[in-house]
This record gives C-alpha cells, structure tokens and sequence, in this order.
C-alpha cells in the first residue's frame, strides 16, 4: 500500500499550467498532447497522429513564460512548471501572419484573400482555368486551412503572394495532386513514409523551387506508389483530392456511416459518404479504431464503384436455351438443388465442393462448411481470396 501511495504522489508532481489551468501530464508527452487530452484546442497543419513532428507550419506556436521566443507546441515535451499560454495576443498575431503566408502561397481561392476586385476577377479566372472548369477548391468547406482563416480572421494584403510553378498532375488512377494549393506541410510524407512505410513521397528542391516529389520527381503511378489514400485523408487542404470527385453536389446533405471493411478478414473500421444513396467516399475511422487506426488499402478506400454500379445483378439468371434469362429465386433454389442432388447421386459426394471466401463474415463460412458436411457430404471446403 506504501508503495502505491509514493506512486501516485510521484505522479502528481507532473503538472503543466495551460491558460492557468493546471493540468497533470505523463512524461513524454508535447504540450499539444497535454492540451488535446483536456480540451483545449490549439490549431495544427502539419501535425499528424502516430508520426513524428515535422514543425513546418508553425501554426501551433504558443508563449511559455520566461522564454523570449514563441514555442512549437506539436514537437516541445511538456514540463514539470511550465507555464503555456496558446491565445495571447503575441500567438494570434503570430499565427494570423502565418496562415496569410500560407493563403498566398498558389490557388486557394475561397473568398478569404484580400484583392482589390479587378485582381481577385482574374486571380479567379487564372484558377478555374488551372482546374479546369471547377467553379469551387474541390474542398471547400472541408479544409483546415480555410477554418483557421474564417477563425482568426486573416487578412492577407501586407502579404506578397507566390503563384505555383508547378501543373497539377492527373496522370494517377486516383489521386490529383495540386501543387497550387500544396503548403508543404509535410502531413503526406509522415503518412506515407511512417504510418503506411511505403516511402513513396519526399520533400524535393529548396526555397521558391521546393515541392513534395515522387521518387525522382515522377507522376505517383510511375513512383513506388501503391494508392493506398493515406496521404489523400491526411491532407489539410486542397492539394490532394480524388480523381473521381467527393460530393457531386455540394447542396446535397451528404450521410457518414460506419461500417467494416468487406474486403478481406482483417476487419478495418470505415466511414462511408454516401449522397442520395450512392457512395462518394471512403475514409478510414476518424477516432483511431483498431484494427486499422484510421489506415485503408486501395481496395478499402476506392473500390466501391462497384456497389452502385447499373450492371449489377438484381435477379438470379439461369441459361436456357443458351440465353441467360431472369428468373425467381424459388426457380433458381430448385434448379441449384436438383442439380446438386443429381452429380452427388451419379459421381459420388467428393466430387464437389464448396468455395468461400475471406470477404464474406465468419457466420457465413460456418454455415457454407455446415452445408457442405451436412447437406452435400463433403469434407471439401476451401475458400478463394478472390471472391
């Protein structure tokens, strides 16, 4: 009992005051984790969960007492005594000049960039277009950098804007990068590089010339790129979107559902976009879930066109006369079962078997066996990865 006691009193000594809120802390933790585990919101770009701190964007910079200069709080571990505070008027301002930097760093053009209305016409009609005829950022609305903006109310004119020098790639099956709305923060290198460990994408040149590159500076689809999206879901704006569009209609209500990953057994927990209906997105769980922790394959994450497609069965076919013809279920069963009894009486029971698959719940395959041992008498059960 003593030695519980000298426990829990040596953990009280770990404590960090945060806006004069006095919070305990386990060592190793950053500010922003101390911060996050007791709700109090300090903005990141660059920072991603489960990966190492790149400290690119610097827009989570708070003030510690006694030190001159402003603190990143995703990469600085908390302190015994520290004093923190993240919304004085030397961080907002700070982080005010920060996201206008960022803001007129290439095309985001969200109505939050300060233009007298001649350059903001043609800045416009430049972007529209360099995206080909989209009337909006395919993000709009879902950007984290369009957030913190309309948050801390940036303005942007004593800021010199960068145009991009760089084509948006469309040569990937499903990804568009769009260097012009990229802010090199970094977040799809650490999901590339050490969440997914595919090592597929880098930072490439300095200065005005930097980009975040592909191999030798490939398109994706010519890179080590398996498309499995982990960086498409970690970034904060619109700089990597799908080939094929979320949400075909903005105005429409768009439903999140989640539900486990058909694909395989593993059993990955997704949440699903559907718009009247049909599916528009995947993403991986957003509140870390095992067994994927937010993490999908290509298959889970953009092999769903499938589901809504036209040339989807609706009714059994059974071929006759050469000629697959609908039928009713009844038909169908009698057909399967007459057929089954048939080639057991003539050929004997081990001459069939049963195929399932790893896609389908574990109840279904003991049924499958159960039908297989009971009904066929067989002990010829397997199962296919491709079904």
């Amino acid at each position: 009992m003593l030695y519980i006691n000298v426990q829990k009193s040596e953990a009280m000594e770990h404590v960090i005051t945060i806006n004069n809120n006095q919070l305990s802390f386990t060592p190793g933790q950053t500010i922003l984790d101390v911060a996050a585990d007791n709700n109090i919101y300090i903005p990141t770009l660059c920072h991603l969960k489960h990966a190492s701190p790149t400290k690119t964007c610097r827009v989570c910079v708070v003030e510690m007492q006694g030190e001159d200069d402003l603190i990143e709080a995703c990469a600085t571990p908390a302190e015994n005594g520290m004093i923190i505070h993240s919304e004085s008027h030397r961080v907002i301002q700070e982080r005010k000049q920060i996201i206008a930097t960022l803001l007129n760093t290439g095309n985001h053009n969200c109505s939050i960039r300060n233009l007298d209305p001649q350059d903001w016409t043609q800045f416009q009609m430049n972007v529209h277009q360099a995206d080909q005829g989209n009337p909006l950022c395919p993000v709009w609305g879902d950007c984290e950098l369009q957030d913190l903006a309309y948050m801390y109310q940036v303005q942007t004119e004593a800021v010199d804007a960068v145009p991009c020098q760089y084509e948006t790639e469309r040569a990937n099956p499903f990804i568009i990068r769009d260097f012009s709305r990229c802010i090199l923060c970094g977040r799809c290198i650490k999901a590339c590089n050490e969440i997914q460990v595919n090592n597929a994408i880098e930072f490439g040149y300095e200065g005005v010339d930097a980009k975040i590159i592909a191999g030798n500076d490939v398109t994706l689809k010519e890179s080590e790129c398996v498309f499995c999206g982990e960086c498409l879901q970690a970034c904060p704006v619109g700089a990597l979107v799908p080939e094929q569009p979320y949400r075909h209609d903005r105005f429409i209500d768009t439903v999140k559902t989640r539900t486990t990953c058909s694909y395989c057994g593993v059993g990955c927990q997704m949440d699903i976009y559907a718009q009247n209906n049909r599916i528009v997105k995947i993403d991986g769980a957003d509140d870390d879930l095992a067994p994927n922790y937010g993490s999908l394959c290509v298959k889970g994450r953009f092999g769903y066109d499938f589901v809504g497609s036209e040339h989807r069965l609706t009714t059994p076919m059974l071929r006759k006369n050469g000629e697959l013809e609908p039928v009713s279920w009844d038909e169908a069963i009698n057909f399967v079962a007459t057929r089954f009894n048939e080639i057991k009486d003539q050929y004997g029971p081990d001459t069939m078997g049963v195929l399932t698959s790893a896609r389908i719940t574990n109840e279904d395959n003991y049924m499958s066996q159960k039908f297989a041992r009971g009904v066929l008498k067989t002990n010829n059960v397997d199962h296919c990865a491709r079904l």
